[in-house]
């Protein structure tokens, strides 16, 4: 039996860890067998996943993430988001700009002993590049 609702638990991640900056309680939250799959990507362990957190952090020191959705069903979680911030430092290779940037993605979960175990996240970094001013959209 979990101690804490799985919607419960993500809303934690969320909210302490992305939206506070407070990584102390990652060990609390990721299993220790912790995956992360991103286009192009793929980490393992906490302290992978947390140096891209403080790195987006950096680059976005006001960042945050909107749930616009979540849906847990068994030991899944899915939720659709809606990621805020200024753009300060350096982020994918891009020299700050001073840009406010907001963009939508998902997140999958995988938990297991009452902690996240896999995710896989989509973010849409076409709409975010433009928004930097890297890449121009037709239309």
């Amino acid at each position: 039996p979990r101690s804490v609702s799985h919607e419960a638990l993500m809303h934690r991640f969320i909210d302490r860890v992305i939206n506070e900056g407070d990584y102390s309680v990652l060990t609390d939250l990721l299993h220790p067998d912790y995956v992360y799959r991103a286009p192009g990507q793929e980490l393992h362990g906490v302290e992978a996943i947390r140096a891209v957190l403080e790195a987006y952090r950096s680059a976005l020191p006001d960042l945050h993430i909107g749930v616009d959705d979540l849906v847990a069903a068994g030991d899944r979680v899915a939720i659709a988001f809606t990621l805020t911030g200024t753009h300060a430092g350096t982020l994918m290779g891009v020299e700050a700009t001073g840009k406010r940037v907001k963009v939508n993605g998902t997140l999958f979960s995988r938990l297991e002993g009452g902690r996240i175990v896999e995710e896989w996240e989509v973010i849409d970094q076409l709409s975010l590049l433009a928004q930097l001013g890297v890449v121009s959209l037709p239309g």
